[in-house]
């Protein structure tokens, strides 16, 4: 096969965009350790698009927050702001009443979450008999759950509610918990959490947020090792997007090749676990450069990708699954750890005859295995 920073030139989307030579050599002489298909897909909740995949406009997976917009911690990456767009459902029986109309209008599941108190708990025991009603009543409906940092009567008590999928991020360096998160918890007590999740018979997915350290990365190998450590069901791996960082504490932007070292560090490190970016990362040309590097390190999944990164999979001969985000067994990054199946909603027929129309036949994507789940298209 050509030298893949070649092939990423001759992809007109991702023309100039700077990659580290060495790093993807090294990608491509580990390619053969990995082998497997690429999974795009876009969360519902977010309005989203670019040449190749067009979001569906169907929020199946609403967010809700049983909080509304507050939040103790006040961490310096979020500042409680990315909670403001949620439906609100501050007590149970406006979650009963939210989750009723959502499921009256379609919706298939929901992503719960909410504001932590001082010690990064979302208090959620008066909502879990409201959870567990739900689930009796409609147990196709798929809940998935933010869920702090939790001991194991939480853990279980999440887990008789019937929720679906628990989600946490781990952090791995104590001045980040600290400094970021205001916190004093130790590293410790989230690898504790994970231990008291991955007990239970709920989808365990952690999430890992690759430059939190004011866009550093300090613990992202250390809370590496604790996931190595517990096997949950799939790790989503995003990258840190400051938008309402305090100007007395700004972030760096991550740089796009550690991101990428980290990237094939975890494919290695986790060799049998679905691997999924994330739709948290930075825009433009870093985003363009962290993508490739997800696609060329192995991951298995990449919500949002960046223009030309779907051709990219192809042509270095990925088996591209594509499949309409509003039909499949979703919530928000985890759409391969709750259904492999699952995916986003792209037009794959129009993709490849634009691109075949719009390149000379030495450039086109003959040859390009691209795998359909038509049971998705309905």
């Amino acid at each position: 096969m050509a030298d893949w920073v070649s092939v990423v030139e001759q992809i007109e989307p991702l023309e100039g965009i700077a990659l580290d030579a060495d790093l993807v050599a090294r990608m491509k002489r580990r390619s053969g350790e990995h082998p497997g298909g690429m999974h795009f897909y876009t969360p519902s909740f977010k309005a989203y698009s670019t040449s190749e995949i067009t979001g569906c406009g169907k929020s199946a997976w609403p967010a809700v927050s049983v909080t509304g917009g507050a939040c103790a911690l006040q961490c310096d990456h979020c500042r409680a702001k990315i909670l403001e767009p949620m439906i609100p459902a501050r007590t149970p029986e406006e979650l009963a009443q939210v989750v009723a109309g959502e499921i009256a209008r379609g919706a298939k599941g929901m992503l719960l979450t909410g504001g932590s108190n001082h010690r990064n708990e979302v208090e959620y025991g008066p909502f879990f008999p409201v959870v567990r009603r739900i689930k009796d009543a409609h147990p196709e409906f798929r809940i998935a759950v933010h869920t702090g940092l939790v001991d194991a009567d939480i853990a279980r008590r999440m887990e008789d509610a019937g929720i679906d999928c628990a989600m946490m991020d781990v952090i791995g360096a104590q001045d980040t918990i600290s400094q970021v998160y205001h916190l004093k918890r130790g590293v410790d007590d989230f690898e504790h959490s994970l231990a008291c999740l991955t007990a239970t018979s709920m989808k365990v997915v952690p999430h890992i947020v690759a430059g939190l350290h004011y866009g550093r990365m300090l613990g992202e190998w250390n809370a590496l090792e604790i996931v190595a450590r517990h096997r949950p069901d799939a790790l989503v791996l995003v990258v840190v997007m400051p938008f309402y960082a305090p100007a007395a504490r700004p972030f760096a932007t991550p740089d796009a090749r550690e991101v990428g070292r980290f990237f094939l560090d975890a494919r290695g490190r986790l060799p049998g676990l679905p691997l999924l970016l994330g739709c948290a990362r930075p825009a433009g040309a870093v985003k363009a450069g962290i993508d490739a590097y997800a696609v060329m390190a192995g991951l298995n999944g990449i919500a949002h990708p960046a223009d030309g990164v779907v051709e990219l999979a192809a042509r270095l001969g990925r088996d591209v699954r594509i499949s309409p985000a509003c039909c499949s067994i979703a919530i928000g990054d985890e759409v391969l750890a709750l259904e492999r199946d699952a995916g986003l909603s792209v037009d794959v027929k129009q993709f490849v005859e634009r691109e075949r129309a719009a390149r000379a036949a030495s450039r086109g994507l003959a040859g390009i295995r691209i795998v359909t789940r038509a049971a998705c298209r309905a």
